[in-house]
């Protein structure tokens, strides 16, 4: 796991010049994205224009900057036009200063604080290594294929200001397991006694032929000659993949009494080499692409969750995939935009009962073993597609130049008739399952691929389906193994599933990025959003009264902001049994498409 590097060499990024770049990319986002969610009231400068002034909790410290007002009140903030001064006196950037100078007007209690400084560090550390890597532009990245699209995103969550946390990972294991890194990793394999381990799978799978197609007849003969050699009956226990990660540091302790028991016996590393994904503790198998991906428990904190896999939520994964993907072949507007999912359609978890006693149904103690795999979408492609993460239109380059534009230009297409294909294949998917089913996803960068041919969107793959999608009619008929996904929603927010998750935290800074590009404006980038729902309506109007009841057209909406949740608790940020009831409302957002 040394990849060959020193103690000292495994800290050869954080140079002074990287470090003072990364804290300045930081401080930038950080007043853009407060300012954004009204935690700070920048002030305009007198006599400057489109300058403004940011001032501590004491009032002694300026932050002084430059920034072009957008849409939906984004702060398109120059990094270079950043300083910081104290009572006149001009001070370097400090991120950690910053937290600290803003600690009141940011809501961070003394107990937060430190965590929350240990994530910006961390995120710090990974900008820094980003930094290193040979520049490529977003010219050249669109020309890269899917994996490389993947490791290549500099930023993370757009919304997000400490967005590679990633507490519990050292410095090593950053190296070998951060999907920017793209080393291949060889998962590690645990036999779980069936007494306490489960194993479910869609329609049509078995566990036996489904393992050996995913190991082969080689390794899985090896598994059970393991076991065999014990004196263990390989009928007696179930396969689970595990991220190494989570061996090292917490099974190989956590759950040494099942260990010592033989309730687990660790087989050892697979042969299949995979490469993480930006989620961190998702698989994508390099070594035979048309296999699944595999996602892993990992108890990392990250992003506000400690990243773990429940096994009783595994239980229910493959049928709430069926059902989804069933609804997606029965409705003819879903299968005319071309959106598939692909589907979690295996699952395994392993229920440690001491545990499982001692603690409530959303500890992190009973997400520590659990598995599923995924679909990959490489065996549907067609002649001539290739595969982006949809995270990538966020992305930026050093130069400014965005993934976006770069496949504008590579399509040919005039930037409105480029958009409007992408508008098709996976915002028109999103408004037709709210309206018709009342049915969300969660549809951010990363729970997206894009299907592109030519630089062209095809179509849209949506993933991360049974953690994400719920029900927001109380009186749907779910089939029973799927109700947990019916969830209950006041009428008045349940627009914020595209408004906040889609317009608000996405679609502001890919309008704003091709904006500042002049590769298309704001009000033309807008206007065909608003065209692109004009006609979803128009071709349904058995749905009139819901458009009514929705209005996608409403003059505003509330004002969601996702950084207030993870500053008032890094650790927990959304109460997962009331996860609107959880949201931080601040004022309202002028709605883009109002009036259009």
């Amino acid at each position: 796991m040394t990849y060959g590097t020193t103690s000292a060499e495994a800290v050869s990024h954080l140079s002074p010049e990287r470090w003072e770049r990364a804290e300045r990319l930081l401080v930038r986002k950080a007043l853009a994205e407060f300012a954004h969610e009204r935690l700070i009231t920048p002030e305009p400068e007198a006599g400057a224009e489109d300058t403004y002034v940011v001032r501590s909790d004491d009032g002694l410290t300026h932050y002084r900057f430059t920034a072009t007002l957008r849409g939906l009140d984004h702060w398109g903030v120059e990094a270079d036009s950043i300083t910081r001064r104290r009572e006149g006196v001009e001070l370097p950037l400090s991120a950690l200063d910053f937290f600290i100078e803003l600690k009141n007007s940011l809501g961070l209690s003394d107990e937060v604080l430190p965590v929350y400084l240990e994530e910006i560090s961390s995120t710090l550390s990974s900008t820094c290594y980003k930094l290193t890597k040979p520049e490529v532009t977003s010219a050249e990245l669109a020309g890269r294929g899917f994996q490389g699209i993947e490791a290549g995103m500099t930023e993370g969550h757009p919304c997000f200001v400490a967005n590679n946390g990633r507490l519990g990972f050292g410095v090593q294991e950053y190296l070998a397991y951060a999907p920017e890194a793209g080393r291949p990793v060889r998962l590690v394999w645990l036999a779980a006694h069936r007494s306490r381990a489960a194993f479910t799978a869609g329609a049509g799978i078995r566990y036996e032929s489904f393992v050996r197609e995913e190991l082969g007849e080689t390794t899985v003969g090896r598994f059970h000659r393991r076991l065999t050699e014990r004196g263990l009956d390989p009928e007696d226990y179930l396969l689970i993949p595990v991220h190494p990660w989570q061996w090292w540091n917490k099974l190989s302790v956590t759950f040494a009494a099942e260990v010592a028991r033989q309730h687990l016996v660790c087989l050892g590393e697979g042969d299949d080499e995979y490469l993480a994904q930006q989620s961190i503790r998702t698989f994508f198998n390099g070594s035979h692409p048309g296999k699944h991906y595999v996602k892993t428990a990992l108890s990392v904190l990250n992003m506000g969750f400690m990243r773990g896999l429940s096994a009783a939520y595994m239980e229910a994964t493959p049928a709430i995939n069926d059902w989804l993907a069933q609804l997606i072949e029965n409705d003819p507007v879903l299968k005319s935009t071309g959106l598939t999912i692909i589907r979690e359609c295996a699952a395994v978890g392993y229920r440690h009962l001491e545990y499982e006693a001692a603690t409530d149904r959303y500890s992190p103690y009973r997400k520590m073993l659990a598995a599923l795999w995924r679909e990959s979408p490489v065996p549907s492609l067609q002649e001539g597609e290739t595969l982006a993460t949809m995270a990538s239109l966020a992305h930026v380059d050093q130069q400014g130049a965005s993934f976006a534009g770069a496949l504008i230009r590579r399509s040919g297409l005039a930037p409105a008739e480029w958009l409007r294909g992408y508008l098709r294949a996976y915002l028109t998917p999103l408004l037709h399952s709210f309206y018709a089913y009342d049915l969300v996803f969660m549809p951010h960068g990363e729970n997206v691929i894009l299907v592109l041919k030519d630089g062209a969107v095809q179509r849209a793959i949506f993933k991360d389906i049974a953690e994400e999608i719920a029900v927001m009619d109380p009186d749907a008929a779910l089939p029973p193994e799927v109700a947990r996904i019916r969830v209950e929603v006041p009428d008045d927010k349940k627009l914020l599933s595209i408004f906040t998750d889609v317009f608000d935290c996405f679609f502001r800074f890919v309008a704003a990025h091709l904006a500042d590009e002049g590769v298309l404006t704001e009000d033309d980038f807008w206007r065909t959003v608003a065209e692109v729902v004009h006609a979803y309506q128009d071709a349904h109007p058995q749905l009139a009264e819901r458009f009514r009841r929705y209005d996608m057209f409403a003059p505003e909406f509330a004002l969601s902001c996702l950084n207030r949740l993870q500053l008032r608790d890094n650790r927990q940020m959304v109460d997962l049994a009331d996860p609107s009831g959880a949201l931080q409302l601040v004022g309202t957002l002028r709605n883009p498409i109002a009036g259009r």
